[in-house]
């Protein structure tokens, strides 16, 4: 059977020799096929790029540095900064050396990165030149830091003057990477990934989505994260596409360098589709409550066209709406890393849009889920990925239950934790997602909340909080939301739910201003009150919220735009 990947093939017994490439081996796969093709770009703090030839050259020359202070095969590489080229170029020869790669989040405070640097058992760090000082090598007992800002195009102040020293090439069955896991519900771990891991879900994703080499992907999340590092990195490293790398989620920043880009690829979290929505529904508004009726009018018109007859109008119709929000250049948005509001699911296709969803765990690579363009379903996460076997844990009537996977893109385990490890993992080694759901005829999975929060009413019903949350995304007057349950009765263990709001501040200040009055906590609670009970009365009886708090401040988030459950206390 033809697959996107079949080139491989041609490639097989001479660049590599296993059922998949290496990473090092699938970055010079594209480096033979595409030499002088634009790799990677940035705009900050100044614009420039590098081809794929440009590329593999500092990578060598930094991976002669990395080999040089004696950095063996299968020690541990930490990497933590802004996302940019010089942070993809250390990546790419941290691996080509050998070692394994540590991605760390760049916005831990240097106590957080020190512990993990030291639990992880790090040899060298590379580190942006404003954090180069916070770190002790001889306490930290490092062969050697590098800062970031020596990587630079054609330049790298002391590094490849080292002698090198002797590669040890990886096998795609090699550990690759650690990543922590974001940690919404307090246990952070270090996920063993291999190389084959990687690889593979990089081209599996490939069969329910055509990638092209002409793409230009946006990475504006941060790489250290499964999501952004597999889906754009490696993604576009795989069929020789351009990353733009992007170091702030700032809109005007985000809007900018969409149109200067020419970004064809938007990849993002829910929260970031959401607020471009919002947007351009409140520039159309905001002209005219007629044209916003009409387009909206125009809309469901187009979504039906496209939906039924697979002729999509909507960039043709709704052209000078796209480019107003920079998104003309857009070839498909994919939204991942937590659930999505179907509405903005489906009027993103409405406006022309190829827009879709996928799931995943950092434990599985992380793509295991993706909607294909062509057949997407508005209300599910995506069609499980070629050898990828899904089932669901003893699935109730309705065919609900625990989401459990194995294939080529399933971790080893978590790194020096059996016992967390053991737990993943059920008798006959499917890997637990501790995500709720069931799966149609089709393959399509349906998620309907996190195991961990699910709240037990006094009916005896299962209420999964991410399913009321995500009725409230859409409310410009939220910010966040996090729903919970609390006890009703201790004796007999009967859980109500209640709700945490953090306002959106802005929008309050705003309404307030133009009605004469001040946007005081009572003025957002009597608007909110009102937004609960709008929003219960679409909600099943025992899933209604019977009480709410308004927050003076937001609640933490990790870099993947989720709330943390744990830190949220009564």
């Amino acid at each position: 059977m033809k697959t996107p990947w079949n080139f491989l093939e041609e490639y097989r017994g001479t660049l590599f020799h296993g059922e998949w490439p290496t990473i090092p081996e699938m970055f010079n796969i594209t480096l033979q096929r595409f030499p002088d093709k634009k790799g990677f770009t940035q705009f900050e703090p100044e614009p420039f790029s590098l081809t794929y030839r440009e590329i593999g050259q500092q990578v060598s020359r930094v991976k002669s540095h990395i080999l040089g202070l004696g950095i063996k095969k299968g020690e541990k590489v930490a990497l933590t900064g802004k996302n940019s080229v010089e942070w993809a170029v250390a990546y790419l020869a941290v691996l080509a050396s050998g070692a394994v790669i540590v991605p760390l989040d760049y916005q831990l405070k240097a106590e957080e990165i020190e512990r993990l640097l030291q639990f992880a058992d790090a040899k060298l760090i590379f580190v942006d030149e404003e954090k180069y000082d916070s770190f002790d090598e001889k306490k930290l007992k490092l062969k050697g830091k590098i800062s970031l800002s020596k990587i630079k195009p054609n330049y790298i102040l002391g590094i490849g003057e080292k002698s090198e020293g002797k590669t040890g090439q990886p096998e795609e069955n090699d550990l690759a990477a650690i990543l922590f896991t974001s940690g919404t519900t307090g246990n952070e771990k270090g996920v063993m990934l291999s190389h084959k891991n990687f690889v593979s879900d990089t081209f599996l994703g490939q069969a329910n989505l055509t990638v092209l080499t002409e793409d230009v992907f946006y990475a504006i999340l941060p790489l250290h994260h499964s999501y952004t590092m597999t889906a754009v990195f490696l993604e576009a490293i795989s069929v020789g596409a351009e990353v733009v790398f992007g170091k702030r989620l700032a809109t005007q920043q985000l809007l900018k360098e969409l149109k200067e880009g020419d970004i064809t690829m938007l990849l993002g979290v829910p929260m970031l589709f959401n607020k471009l929505l919002k947007g351009i529904k409140r520039n159309v508004r905001e002209k005219s409550i007629v044209l916003y009726g009409l387009i909206r009018m125009m809309m469901k018109m187009s979504g039906f066209i496209k939906k039924v007859l697979k002729v999509n109008p909507g960039k043709k119709m709704f052209g000078f709406i796209l480019k107003r929000a920079s998104l003309e250049n857009i070839r498909i948005c994919i939204s991942g890393g937590g659930p999505l509001p179907p509405t903005t699911f489906r009027q993103f296709n409405q406006l022309g849009i190829d827009f879709i969803q996928g799931y995943g765990l950092t434990e599985t690579s992380p793509i295991i889920n993706l909607n294909p363009k062509e057949r997407y379903k508005e209300t599910s996460v995506g069609k499980v990925l070629p050898s990828i076997d899904m089932k669901i844990l003893d699935p109730d009537e309705n065919g609900v239950g625990e989401v459990i996977v194995k294939g080529p893109v399933v971790m080893s385990g978590y790194y020096k934790n059996d016992k967390a490890t053991k737990e993943a993992f059920t008798e006959d080694g499917y890997l637990k997602t501790g995500d709720v759901g069931y799966l149609d005829s089709d393959d399509y999975l349906y998620l309907t909340g996190r195991k961990k929060s699910m709240i037990v009413t006094e009916g005896g019903k299962n209420v999964y909080p991410e399913e009321i949350e995500n009725q409230f995304q859409l409310y410009d007057e939220i910010e966040q939301i996090l729903v919970k349950g609390y006890v009703k009765d201790e004796k007999m263990k009967v859980e109500n739910i209640e709700a945490y709001v953090y306002p959106a501040q802005e929008y309050f200040e705003e309404v307030a201003r133009k009605e004469g009055v001040t946007a005081d906590k009572a003025f957002m609670e009597e608007r909110i009150r009102g937004i609960i009970a709008e929003v219960n009365m679409r909600l099943m009886p025992y899933q209604r919220i019977s009480k709410f708090k308004i927050l003076d401040q937001p609640m933490e988030m990790t870099t993947t735009k989720k709330i943390k459950r744990y830190k949220v206390k009564d």
